[in-house]
């Protein structure tokens, strides 16, 4: 079928060219034998035959995980501005559209640059589409979080999760611990928060103070 097809292309090219092109008759033997040359080098390296493959995207769903969009809105601005451009990220994230997320969020933060919710949206957003691994993007965009509201829960503990998630456990713990400490008793995070500190240590316990000084 294929061939037929390649065939039938070729005919119809080579009377445009003769009758709306106005080839010269003199020509019509060295145009004929170039694309019965074309129709050579194709048969020699192509795969007519060959069914299509579809690509399967790189981004994965799996990589988005629904228990951050909790930990975001205890932390963060659950109505207005922001929720609308978190809701849309968000279901994109779910349908492995990770690049198209972050790239939403970055146009969200342009038409609102004080919205620290929106930036640590982004940030988020670019670590699930760096598969976990916190960027300088990322590291940006919670700084800049920060900045604008600096008793903003959100910013430290994305961050210490970003870190935690690229195998920066220390740097992870002391964010973390560092929030716990000016998080109030009734912060609807500080159990989740004191649970992941738990885990942590289980897993990778801190070196005492003495040990972390180098012997001289």
């Amino acid at each position: 079928m294929g061939w037929l097809i390649l065939l039938g292309f070729l005919l119809l090219l080579f009377g445009s060219l003769v009758w709306l092109g106005k080839l010269p008759r003199g020509t019509f033997e060295l145009t004929g034998a170039a694309l019965l040359f074309a129709v050579a080098g194709y048969a020699w390296q192509g795969h007519p035959g060959m069914a299509g493959v579809s690509v399967e995207p790189k981004e994965k769903p799996e990589s988005f995980d629904d228990k951050n969009i909790e930990a975001r809105n205890e932390m963060g601005e659950r109505f207005g501005t922001a929720r609308e451009w978190l809701v849309f990220s968000d279901a994109l994230n779910r349908s492995g559209k990770h690049g198209a997320a972050a790239n939403y969020l970055r146009n969200g933060v342009k038409e609102h640059p004080n919205d620290p919710d929106l930036w640590v949206g982004l940030g988020n957003a670019l670590v699930v589409h760096a598969d976990g691994i916190i960027t300088p993007a990322a590291q940006f965009a919670f700084q800049r979080a920060a900045n604008i509201s600096p008793e903003h829960p959100g910013p430290p503990f994305f961050l210490g999760l970003a870190y935690a998630q690229s195998g920066k456990i220390d740097q992870a713990r002391a964010i973390w611990t560092e929030l716990l400490k000016r998080s109030p008793d009734d912060a609807p995070w500080r159990k989740d928060l004191e649970s992941r500190l738990a885990s942590m240590e289980k897993t990778q316990p801190s070196l005492p103070a003495s040990e972390n000084i180098d012997d001289k």
